[in-house]
């Protein structure tokens, strides 16, 4: 009952209502007129040949698969929407001149113009209702809510279903006037009275029922028959069209027939309801059915759900945040790396005295905690859904896991460390109050008198009441920089870090982009900024040179937490980074680095020492970039196995090598419909490629073939011939191929030879051109087979337009010349913008008979303006056959590198836009001083949350900090079994021992 109650009472507020049902009542009709028909006629009406058949294949399988990244997507202002419309105007266009849907009661030709006709008249007409209803309100005749304007959207939305349903009726009904003795019998007859039928009427109603096309009549000649004649209505009998004259009277029927047009009935009656409706809604039943705006609508609306970004589409063509990312890295590597650098400035804004490196750089109040807790997270800030799912996880008071054993229970952390990259695409206040605090701030909620805009100039400014950050009992932040983060300079994590006090309900008080941190039973914590070029600066090195001299004890354990993994991508590039670090690590530390962990690799990985005769200089390497960024792949790093002269072994990898090197195989199936938006690349390098090739005049050889084999060669050879021609002739496609082969070799990553780099570009640009040959043989192919038909390149420009006039003279009568008097008063505008829009649907005929005239006179012989129309028109079919091939060529590409040639890991899983598989560390230092650590994973991220009822239902004080409640996260999962709460498990679990000898002294080498 609510479902139904939801359906006649919809929350939606105006104008959105009544245009769905009459949507929903629409396509019931469709249904019911089609199904009146024979479906089985389709397949005896159409030629019998196979060609036939082979183009409807091809090109609704091709419109299939350009379409099919779309499906059940919300329609938005977005290249989605416009995909939606471009897709059905050219498909519509090409549709109508193929044979034959006559079979289904659908004549595509004159329902397409009739469309139009009606849809363009529905709009004018509405449009000047409204500017006159407006009017009325603006002078006081009308209620005050009458002035909210409608949506244009609205009304355009409203004449499609209106004129949709009038090409229906005609294609089933026409246009018939029918004239009978009694026309008063008629008009009150119907099928509905109920109470007058007897038993043998009830069963012959029954029996045409089971006759469709005689109960198809009968809805045609009683439900939907014309209101009447004209001179029933004297006062507008020179405002209506009149309908096509059909005898069934018995005898004669004197006098010419002055019906009115059943069309024009259905179009006049459909106007006056929407026009009703919009009156009683707007002048009382909506201000009373709707007190709420549509503004606060949607923010009520915002409330009940939350609004998360999705994943950063990487392979966006139209994205003007990507193209700002290319433009600041280039800004930041050419201006800051090496000329300036923004820890330069932090070096010379920090005095050198003791005290001030204990303030700005040196936190210690943790070093007295007990029972101490901290976790480890890296590259959020990417997709909402596994941003917060992984923030959620970090915000509960504590984390119940069954590990195949009891209940093991892990505390929040009182620190977490976030480990760089903390917004993508690029840092800016849009990425990082969006992707980053908004996910943050939904799972631990800062405190009531927080205020976004506030900058802290003298941190840390601790909450009211607490005296002293040493006091402070809440859970706190720290965060280094990543390479993301570096893309502005460092200026947006300056802001937006070092001068802010909170992160969600994390008491932020950090200073700086690098720190460390003095924790209990002699644990350190190292955060290193190594900014865009993966090593510290001098000042850096210095200042944890000198704390290492002064503060840390032989007997200290110390972690380094950096954002690149230079273990892992100097062994996979075989390059040599970080040297301030490894000298940091190796000379000064000297054995006392337990543990290296970084991000940047959005995926977990550990290696811990082998034990050997040669110096240990970290024993564990650990990679935990699962935050909520994009998949990165495991088995890429299979490999991996010495560093800094110490050999390792991988303890554990999630996902895991075999899932790793499945999930790649996603390139192949997903590439396209997880970056639809590469369209706009693709489709335009693939059209640069056989621009020169078109048109193919000489196709005789192909169509002529005696045999599939004979055919199947043909059309080889001709692609061939066609290569050939663009080697020695063209330059738009030899210049587009050298430039995608130079790309191309680009691309592929230089870890590799350049003779491999060559013979892998090569092969990559010659699968890419064998398609383009392919796709632009197939279209000319089924161009010039529907020329050889007549169905193209039969009557020049405006075919459509024509063809409607007489049609329309023909089957709608005009005795009182209503079409004349619009056209003399519009100025010509009625019938010229009606043969302009027709003109849109005349793409295949334009680029037919253009095609003609350069196969018989030459290119030369066309004007520029005509040859820029003839190759627009081959762009709008060719890049819809295009781009669903060149994605699946390039996310072959991409599956081969990745899991054959083990390059690309990068580019490969940016590509899924993988939300899953997301993960952060726990660590706990026991009261022995070892240090116990938990990654905790979760498999499946949600894609939909709800209100959580615990968060809602639980009491709330006026100044209550966020730490102190037991729910402190806003959004649970839509299916509570896909909550991160419950599906969260232990994938790595390992202690590292205080007491263990160092392995660099002289007594262990």
């Amino acid at each position: 009952m609510e479902r139904v109650r939801t359906i006649l009472t919809p929350r939606y507020p105006y104008p959105h209502e009544h245009s769905q049902h009459a949507v929903i009542a629409v396509v019931v009709g469709c249904l019911f007129f089609i199904s009146s028909d024979n479906m089985h006629t389709l397949i005896q009406k159409l030629d019998s040949n196979i060609k036939w058949w082979s183009m409807y294949a091809c090109l609704l399988g091709f419109f299939y698969f350009f379409s099919s990244p779309f499906i059940r997507k919300t329609i938005k202002p977005s290249y989605s929407n416009f995909s939606r419309w471009y897709v059905a105007w050219i498909l519509i266009a090409a549709l109508y001149h193929l044979p034959s849907f006559q079979s289904m009661g659908v004549d595509m030709r004159m329902n397409l113009s009739l469309f139009l006709t009606i849809y363009f008249a529905s709009v004018a007409f509405l449009v000047v209702f409204h500017i006159v209803f407006l009017g009325l309100w603006y002078i006081g005749l009308v209620a005050r809510v009458a002035g909210k304007r409608p949506e244009i959207l609205t009304i355009i939305q409203n004449c499609a279903v209106l004129s949709i349903a009038c090409c229906v009726f005609y294609s089933h009904c026409g246009n018939r006037a029918i004239l009978r003795k009694k026309s008063f019998e008629r008009r009150n007859s119907s099928w509905f009275s109920f109470s007058s039928w007897k038993k043998e009427e009830r069963n012959t109603w029954l029996s045409k029922f089971l006759h469709m096309h005689e109960l198809k009549d009968q809805v045609c000649s009683s439900w939907f028959a014309p209101v009447g004649s004209a001179s029933d209505y004297p006062l507008l009998s020179k405002w209506v069209f009149y309908g096509e004259v059909e005898l069934v009277c018995s005898g004669s029927c004197a006098g010419p027939s002055d019906e009115i047009s059943p069309i024009y009935s259905l179009w006049a009656t459909f106007i006056g309801l929407y026009m009703a409706n919009y009156v009683v809604e707007r002048s009382t039943g909506w201000a009373l059915t709707h007190p709420q705006s549509v503004p606060e609508y949607e923010k009520l609306k915002k409330e009940m759900k939350p609004n998360f970004l999705d994943m950063v589409p990487w392979y966006s063509g139209t994205s003007a945040d990507l193209f700002k990312t290319v433009f600041d890295l280039l800004v930041s590597v050419t201006l800051f790396v090496g000329r300036f650098d923004m820890r330069m400035m932090q070096a010379a804004m920090t005095r050198v005295q003791d005290e001030a490196l204990k303030e700005d750089l040196l936190y210690d109040h943790f070093s007295e905690k007990e029972n101490f807790w901290f976790d480890f997270m890296a590259d959020t800030g990417d997709g909402g859904n596994s941003s917060y799912a992984v923030a959620r996880l970090l915000a509960q008071p504590s984390i119940h896991i069954k590990n195949g054993g009891p209940v093991r229970t892990l505390p929040r952390g009182n620190l977490l460390l976030i480990g760089g990259d903390l917004a993508y695409p690029n840092p800016s206040e849009f990425t990082y109050e969006r992707r980053l605090f908004c996910p943050f701030e939904y799972a631990f909620q800062p405190p009531p008198w927080y205020k976004p805009e506030h900058i802290a100039v003298n941190k840390p400014e601790v909450p009211s009441g607490v005296s002293e950050l040493t006091l402070y009992d809440g859970p706190q932040c720290f965060i280094i920089p990543g390479n993301h983060d570096w893309f502005d300079g460092l200026h947006t994590f300056m802001r937006y870090i070092c001068h802010k006090n909170w992160l969600g309900g994390w008491f932020l008080p950090q200073k700086r982009s690098y720190f460390a941190l003095q924790l209990p039973k002699g644990w350190w914590i190292f955060g290193l900024d190594q900014a865009l070029h993966g090593d510290i600066d001098v000042y850096q090195f210095k200042f944890f040179a000198e704390l290492i001299k002064s503060k840390v004890r032989e007997d200290d354990s110390v972690i380094v937490m950096t954002h690149e993994p230079s273990w892992l991508l100097d062994w996979y590039w075989n390059d040599v980074s970080g040297k301030n670090v490894s000298h940091l690590i190796c000379d000064y530390l000297n054995g006392r680095c337990k543990l290296r962990m970084a991000g940047d690799l959005h995926h977990y990985m550990r290696h811990s020492f082998v034990p050997s005769d040669k110096p240990v200089y970290v024993q564990h390497l650990l990679v935990n970039g699962c935050g909520g960024a994009f998949l990165h792949p495991t088995h890429v790093f299979n490999n991996f196995k010495k560093f800094c002269g110490t050999s390792y072994e991988n303890k554990a990898a999630y996902p895991s090598f075999e899932d790793s090197s499945r999930i790649a195989l996603g390139n192949i199936l997903k590439f396209r419909k997880k970056n639809w938006q590469f369209d706009f690349i693709g489709g335009i390098i693939y059209f640069i490629l056989v621009f020169s090739m078109f048109p193919q005049c000489k196709l005789d050889h192909i169509l002529q073939g005696d045999s599939w084999f004979g055919q199947l060669q043909g059309f080889f050879s001709a692609m061939w011939s066609a290569f050939m021609y663009m080697l020695e002739h063209s330059y738009v496609s030899l210049v587009g191929t050298l430039s995608l082969l130079m790309a191309s070799y680009l691309f592929i990553p230089s870890k590799m030879s350049r003779k491999r780099r060559l013979m892998i570009g090569v092969l990559h640009v010659s699968a890419h051109m064998t398609a383009a040959l392919i796709l632009m043989l197939l279209l000319e192919l089924g161009i010039e087979t529907c020329i050889r038909h007549g169905l193209l390149a039969t009557s020049g420009y405006h075919t459509l337009y024509e063809w409607y006039r007489t049609v329309e003279n023909e089957h709608f009568p005009d005795p009182t010349g209503l079409r004349s008097r619009i056209e003399q008063w519009t100025f010509g505008l009625y019938p010229a913008c009606i043969k302009y829009l027709m003109s849109a649907f005349d793409v295949p005929e334009v680029m037919a008979v253009t095609r003609n005239t350069i196969c018989k006179k030459g290119l030369e012989s066309l004007s520029r303006g005509s040859a820029i129309i003839y190759y627009a028109s081959v762009f709008l079919y060719f890049w819809v056959f295009s781009t669903p091939v060149v994605s699946l060529v390039f996310g072959s590409y991409l599956y081969i590198c990745i899991n054959w040639l083990h390059i690309h890991f990068d580019e490969a899983f940016s590509s899924l836009r993988i939300a899953n598989y997301k993960a952060f560390t726990r660590f706990h230092i026991t009261d022995d001083g070892d240090l116990e650590v938990f990654t905790l994973a979760v498999d499946k991220v949600p894609k939909e949350w709800k209100l959580d009822p615990d968060w809602d239902g639980e009491p709330k004080q006026a100044q209550q900090m966020s730490h102190s409640r037991m729910f402190p996260s806003k959004w649970s999962a839509a299916v509570m079994q896909q909550d991160p709460i419950s599906t969260v498990r232990i994938v790595d679990q390992f202690v590292i021992p205080k007491n263990t000898a160092n392995p660099c002294s002289p007594s262990n080498k």
